[in-house]
Order: C-alpha cells, then structure tokens, then sequence
C-alpha cells in the first residue's frame, strides 16, 4: 500500500477505517501464525487423548 492509497482512504472513508486495515494489513502474518499454531495444538491434543478430529483444510490462512 502506498502512501497516496493510504491518503485516500483517510481522506474517503474516515481515519478509523484506515487505521483498522493498517492494522490487519501488518497482523496478517502473525495471525496466520497463531492459526498454525492452534491447528498444530489440536492436532497433539486430540493424539493425546486418542480422539480423530476433522482437520477442515480449506478455512487455512495463507
């Protein structure tokens, strides 16, 4: 994103809308992380308790 989209967005769409998606733009990585992370758990979880879980693939974050 650059600086003038950036502008404009403040500029259209007022200062909060510009700030949230500043910030999920620069979480987007750490969020997909902590996703991995919960999926990992679950798997070591349910391993543990002897329990099949449905892994459902297609809600993963890229």
């Amino acid at each position: 994103m650059e600086i003038n989209e950036l502008i404009s967005l403040v500029a259209n769409n007022g200062f909060a809308i510009a700030v949230a998606a500043y910030l999920l733009i620069r979480l987007e990585k750490q969020i997909g992380s902590l996703s991995n992370s919960i999926n990992k758990l679950n798997t070591i979880i349910s391993t543990k308790l002897g329990v099949v879980i449905d892994n459902d693939d297609s809600s993963k974050v890229a």
